[in-house]
């Protein structure tokens, strides 16, 4: 089904959008002159990421509200971005005082508290590499990334110290110092830990943040890959000119915003997008600690008068399900643009929002790997529903194919599948995956960085996403590699071999499902299945461990050996099998 564009007339802007003409916009953008609306740190310090998303404004405008935080029991913080600027310079002087150079990594695991944005800020200003970790991680996923990321720091809860990271703690060898937030700013006495709360009273809340070069490591984030480990993406200082300017091109952020932005700072858009762009923006972000809950986002929009609203297409979908009669309760006129990201959103969601909300979401596309935005819908731009939109100024992007002789060739006619490419050279693109430079150079051929997105591109310049090209699963806006999963479900004794795909759903986009073959001695029963669930769950987490199982007496393979996952996606959606020669009894 084809859906009509939602136009957009001068009529419809309540404030004149940052991008008015894309056309010129694209004309006349430099990265040199989008960075020039940074301030850099003073005596030609560099450029830093919390001088720019704290300093400059507290030094300024330091009693406007930088970011209100609303407690899940009904608690309200508020922070000024003066408030910003001490308690993040106490932070890094916690850093400093605990020995933690410039380069050494900090972690958190934590959900969306008060003290891990801190924490973040803070380890900017000490220019030591943060890494945030999605809380709802199992053990195995969080040995596996600190490990990978030689963590010295983590900042978490005493819950998920307990649950999760203590019965690891002998195998995280790089791990020095865990700092426990603790239960109503409450002292904490567990071994082998330190009272966040009380180091930040000790430190002083005077600090100088010392030369930070654009090409320094300000963080690391994690992402899936279909074999082998998580890969560790490095972003650097320099990242936060592509943060600011995609906020404001992108996201249409004024300094009088009210922006909340749902993302769990685990993903990063919740640190690009939740922590980032809005504070250079110099706007009041809303952080939300509680989980999903139709009810509680209405009134959150209705009573902090949120004007601009980043969120999921799998969010949106629960919206949808919600109902409209809801949503006629609530006072949303304050809600100006309202945006999508994390994977496609589906035309009817866009169709939708207008109709129900008066307003449509923009969806945009980027990745772990570009740090930023990429492609947008904008606030002064006609919408076609389920498409992603048009490149950011600054930024070229292009379907490719391989050529029979293995180079890139680009697709110059629209509406030709191939793979999403993008020239690199935009700010915040990311630097290397940890200690993996061979992975890293895999993802450029021929002066392209290939995303590993299917995509077309129609006639008007929009861009439309088709798939993943590899088997990495998304789902609810996470990348879920499958090997993760079935290395975890082989452990169990009575697992002999498993695959792993994303299925479709209404929801998530995708679930995880595992096929599993038995050893001998074991037979399928919803008493293993069950057993199978609770096994993942507890290694892996909910948000990484299986939705389904299905048992197999035995999974395709190829002659090398290699689980068919694609033959295992065609045969559960009922699509054609393709060419099955490599299949091991072919």
């Amino acid at each position: 089904m084809s859906w009509e564009p939602i136009v957009k007339e001068q009529s419809d802007w309540p404030v004149v959008p940052n991008l008015r003409n894309y056309a010129q916009a694209i004309e006349d953008f430099s990265w040199r002159r989008a960075q020039q609306e940074l301030q850099g740190l003073p005596a030609g310090r560099g450029l830093n990421i919390a001088h720019e998303a704290v300093d400059r404004h507290a030094n300024t405008t330091g009693n406007h509200l930088a970011l209100r935080w609303l407690g899940k029991n009904g608690d309200v913080l508020d922070f000024s971005y003066e408030d910003l600027r001490k308690l993040t310079n106490r932070f890094a002087n916690v850093l400093r005082q605990l020995g933690v150079s410039p380069g050494e990594r900090v972690f958190a695991l934590a959900g969306r508290l008060p003290e891990l944005y801190l924490a973040a800020l803070g380890t900017f200003k000490n220019r030591s590499v943060f890494c945030p970790l999605f809380s709802a991680f199992g053990p195995e996923p969080i040995k596996a990334r600190i490990n990978i990321g030689g963590a010295k720091v983590l900042v978490t809860t005493e819950a998920l110290y307990q649950r999760k990271v203590a019965g690891i703690r002998e195998a995280l060898p790089s791990l020095e110092h865990v700092l426990l937030i603790g239960t109503d700013q409450q002292p904490t006495h567990i071994p082998g830990t330190l009272d966040f709360h009380q180091l930040m009273r000790e430190a002083s809340d005077e600090f100088t943040i010392q030369l930070t070069a654009p090409e320094d490591i300000a963080l690391l984030h994690f992402t899936s890959g279909t074999t082998g480990t998580p890969k560790g993406a490095v972003h650097v200082h320099g990242a936060v000119v592509a943060h600011h300017i995609t906020g404001k091109l992108a996201l249409d952020l004024h300094p009088e915003d009210v922006f909340w932005c749902t993302a769990d700072p685990g993903w990063v858009t919740g640190t690009s997008y939740g922590i980032i762009a809005p504070l250079t923006n110099g706007v009041t972000m809303v952080v939300d600690e509680a989980d999903f809950d139709a009810e509680r986002w209405y009134r959150i929009l209705q009573e902090q008068k949120v004007t601009v609203w980043y969120t999921a297409p799998t969010a949106i979908r629960m919206l949808m399900k919600a109902g409209a009669e809801i949503v006629q309760k609530y006072d949303l006129s304050h809600l100006r643009f309202l945006a999508s990201v994390g994977e496609p959103l589906n035309p009817e969601a866009v169709v939708w929002s207008q109709k129900i909300y008066g307003k449509p979401f923009h969806d945009n596309w980027w990745q772990t790997e570009t740090g930023g935005i990429m492609i947008a819908n904008y606030a002064s731009m006609d919408i076609r529903p389920g498409s992603m939109g048009k490149p950011l100024p600054g930024i070229e992007a292009a379907i490719v194919n391989k050529t029979p002789d293995g180079k890139i060739e680009v697709v110059t006619a629209p509406e030709i599948q191939g793979e999403l490419a993008l020239r690199p050279g935009w700010p915040s693109m990311f630097r290397a995956y940890l200690n993996e430079p061979e992975r890293y150079q895999k993802c450029f051929a021929d002066g392209w960085y290939l995303t590993g997105d299917l995509a077309r591109r129609d006639a008007d310049g929009y861009f439309w996403f088709i798939g993943r090209k590899d088997d990495v699963i998304k789902t609810s806006g996470h990348l879920i590699g499958p090997f993760e999963v079935e290395s975890i479900l082989l452990e169990h004794a009575a697992v002999a071999e498993a695959g792993v795909i994303g299925k479709p759903d209404p929801v998530a986009m995708e679930i995880v499902k595992a096929f599993v073959s038995l050893k001998p001695g074991y037979e399928a029963s919803d008493a293993l299945r069950r057993e199978l669930f609770a096994h993942a769950r507890s290694r892996l987490g909910a948000v990484v461990a299986p939705k389904e199982i299905e048992f197999r007496d035995k999974l395709p393979r190829t002659r090398s050996g290699k689980i068919m996952r694609r033959l295992l996606k065609a045969q559960e959606l009922g699509l054609p099998t393709g060419d099955t020669s490599t299949l091991e009894d072919s």
